[in-house]
């Protein structure tokens, strides 16, 4: 939201009040409040009739400091807000005559004394990150419509680059973009985002989230091309400043102050397979599917049924429709039987047609408007009310619906929606802010179902596919990418929503391969089929067209396999990365950004990943087959080919569809199991150690873990001269080597 008309200007309508310098301060505890106000303090008549903006420093746990802003103590501040974790850090505050610093571990807030000159400088160690200064931190009147924001202004530094800001499809690099935190149901081809995080990452290695579930709306270097500004409507802004020295480190950091994700289990890492959203879904014809893919040598470990395995207008009302599945129950066992788990779409919306709509009414599981009465819209379903999960009831009571399809064998569910939330004339059963619940919704309603699930299955053992999320969203895996197009730009839009995702610390992501919307041509399939089996999860899906590879050509057929095999054989490598995601907050799929923080040329590349630390991916994007992408310093070898690449440089490659650049960065041990059909297998039986190019003197190790995320298995290599020795702790003898690079491999 824009406050101004240039830099000097307010707009005609805006009343502000900036913080102008410091007055007076106070200490409890690990408390810091400052009294700030908005003019120059020349005599005692100006503390009259001004405003005085009071700010609070505190610090949650190391390395973390809370700034909190509040212009009218007085005003309701409702909930829901961010659920952050307090570990009671030692802190210092040391008060000089021209400054105050407040300092958690080695990152700290500067607060200048001086008359006139307000500024809140934050540095780590001694090296500066920004600061707010003149006109940045105000209070803003709108005359015209009587609403308040809270405005913070932070200082972006030449070369600065701003990242995160939930999933957004817009360019990766955020400055210069106007972006406001409201999740809505917009596709991947707008500014509209279905995930959206108030918690954005520089490359200075900081972060800043903003402790508000309302709609915070920034300014990035837009309105005022040298600052970070976000804004509330409200009389006080919280935010988090989080240094974790690096970027990478600060997302988690992140992690640690708002959720770990949960492991999800390991068969959920393979191929899934749906019904597609408007298809048929009885079971002539997806046994047709899933005998096809078996014909073809096609491993599949997943089958998922969209919307219409429920009566239409009777969404949701969790029962199958017996019009086209006469026998579910026998349905999921003979599926079962056949090694697969099942997946089933729902959302929280409950049509008035459902069998539940009557139940939800009368006990009161339902979002109110302000009479009492329930809420109801025609959009999505006729009639449609939304179940109300700030209240433990309904929460209860959509879970035991839940639960009784896991009685009958279902095994996870993909959790639509969330974005469709009512804002205005409704109350909910806490009392929550209906602005704030917009975006938090998503959060209680992933929880909830993902609760359902770890008590029925076991933790370890639930999984969602999450379409909506907001801060701390991440703890309930995975999420995808929501409706995409079947063309290229939607699929490198798709891959920027996944980069922007992953620095919110959202470890596991996926997306609908070969596109949600249209048809994809077999060229785009193909190449999306490559993209797709290199992502953490991996799930064909589409609208009004099936997505098994043999509509589109017999090739097709023959490069899933391929890359399903190669995922299989992964599995090793991938788990591992999965279980340092739960346990560090590290996401498999990263940004160039976030892997080589200190190589410059990889600020803004969004064309490429890293899967994990020690894979780079370059997805094709033309027919052709052309791809140019960036390799940083050091030997790469492709995984596919073999081919060795020198880093440092661009690398322009045609490939057929069989490869793409997959490549080992130098010094790895990269562990691949025996199985190239099955996702959850004893990853250290048989293993194949597979060595990149080692530099003299280097050293790796690699921990290869069993399928509940126990280390089972360690290896170790190091270089010395034209031998390279590997060593194991754990299952010994039961392995092989392969060395991709130079020298000579003795196994000790």
């Amino acid at each position: 939201m824009k406050f101004t008309n240039g830099y000097w200007m307010l707009r005609d309508e805006i009343e502000a009040s900036y913080a102008v310098e410091y007055a007076k301060h106070t200490v409890n505890g690990n408390k810091l409040e400052v009294y700030l106000p908005a003019k120059h303090m020349s005599g005692r008549g100006d503390a009259l009739n001004i405003a005085l903006l009071t700010l609070t420093l505190s610090s949650p746990q190391e390395g973390v400091i809370k700034v909190s802003a509040v212009h009218h103590k007085g005003m309701p501040y409702k909930g829901p807000f961010a659920a952050v974790k307090n570990e009671n850090p030692n802190v210092t505050i040391e008060d000089t005559e021209d400054q105050l610093i407040y300092k958690s571990g080695t990152l700290k807030a500067v607060i200048d004394k001086a008359p006139n000159a307000y500024k809140l400088a934050f540095y780590e160690g001694d090296t500066f990150l920004t600061e707010s200064s003149f006109r940045n931190l105000a209070y803003m009147h709108n005359r015209e419509t009587g609403k308040n924001y809270m405005v913070e202004q932070l200082l972006l530094d030449v070369g600065e680059y701003v990242y995160g800001l939930g999933e957004r499809f817009t360019p990766f690099v955020k400055n210069g973009q106007i972006v406001e935190m409201w999740n809505e149901d917009g596709g991947t081809a707008s500014e509209i985002a279905y995930k959206n995080i108030p918690f954005y990452i520089t490359n200075k290695g900081y972060g800043v989230l903003v402790d508000n579930e309302g709609d915070v709306a920034y300014e990035i270097g837009s309105e005022k091309v040298e600052r970070v500004q976000f804004s509330v409507e409200s009389e006080r802004l919280d935010y988090y400043f989080i240094s974790g020295k690096t970027p990478m480190g600060t997302v988690e950091k992140y992690t640690e102050l708002t959720g770990k994700p949960a492991l999800p289990p390991a068969w959920s890492f393979g191929l899934w397979l749906t019904t597609s959203f408007t298809t048929d879904y009885d079971e002539n014809t997806t046994s047709s599917f899933i005998q096809g893919m078996a014909d073809r040598d096609i491993p599949l470990h997943v089958f998922h049924f969209d919307c219409y395995w429920m009566e239409r207008f009777k969404w949701c009302n969790f029962q199958w429709d017996h019009e086209v599945t006469t026998d579910p129950k026998g349905m999921l066992k003979r599926y079962h039987d056949k090694g697969l788990k099942i997946c089933v779409w729902i959302n929280p919306y409950i049509g008035q047609q459902s069998e539940l709509f009557e139940e939800g009414m009368e006990h009161g599981y339902f979002i109110k408007r302000i009479d009492g009465s329930v809420w109801q819209t025609d959009l999505w379903q006729p009639g449609m009310a939304v179940v109300d999960f700030t209240n433990p009831e309904a929460c209860k009571w959509y879970q035991s619906k839940l639960k009784a399809l896991l009685d009958d064998g279902v095994d996870c569910f993909k959790t639509d929606f969330g974005e469709r939330i009512p804002v205005k004339g409704i109350q909910y059963y806490d009392g929550s802010d209906p602005v704030k619940m917009h975006n938090y919704f998503t959060f209680l309603y992933n929880k909830a179902v993902f609760e359902v699930l770890e008590k029925e299955r076991g933790k370890g053992e639930a999984v969602l596919f999450a379409r909506s999320a907001t801060v701390g969203g991440q703890q309930f895996p995975a999420h995808w990418g929501g409706d995409c197009s079947a063309t290229y730009v939607s699929m490198a839009e798709t891959l920027r929503g996944g980069l922007s995702l992953s620095a919110g610390g959202f470890g596991f992501w996926s997306h609908d391969i070969s596109g949600f919307e249209q048809t994809a041509p077999a060229d785009i399939y193909k190449r999306w089929c490559q993209f797709g089996l290199l992502s953490s999860h991996s799930r064909l899906h589409g609208s009004s067209s099936y997505r098994v590879p043999w509509l589109f050509d017999e090739e097709s057929c023959v490069i899933l396999k391929e890359f399903v095999n190669l995922k299989c054989r992964l599995m090793p490598y991938i788990y591992e990365q999965a279980v340092k995601a739960h346990k560090n907050g590290t996401p498999v799929l990263r940004p160039m950004m976030l892997e080589f923080s200190e190589d410059r040329a990889c600020d803004c590349l969004d064309l490429q990943y890293m899967f994990g630390p020690s894979l780079l991916v370059a997805p094709v994007f033309k027919e052709s087959g052309e791809v140019s992408y960036y390799l940083p310093k050091g030997t790469w070898i492709n995984l596919i080919t073999g081919e060795k690449k020198e880093g440092g440089t661009w690398i322009k490659e045609t490939h057929d569809y069989h490869s793409l650049p997959l490549m080992v960065r130098e010094n790895t041990i990269l562990p691949m199991g025996a199985s190239e059909t099955e996702a959850e297998y004893d990853y250290a039986d048989g293993v194949t150690l597979v060595l990149s190019e080692f530099s003299d003197g280097a050293s790796a190790e690699v921990e290869i873990p069993d399928t509940k995320g126990n280390t089972v298995m360690k290896a170790y290599a190091v270089r010395k001269g034209d031998e390279i020795e590997v060593s194991v702790e754990g299952r010994n003898g039961n392995f092989t080597v392969k060395n991709l690079g130079s020298g000579t491999v003795v196994v000790k």
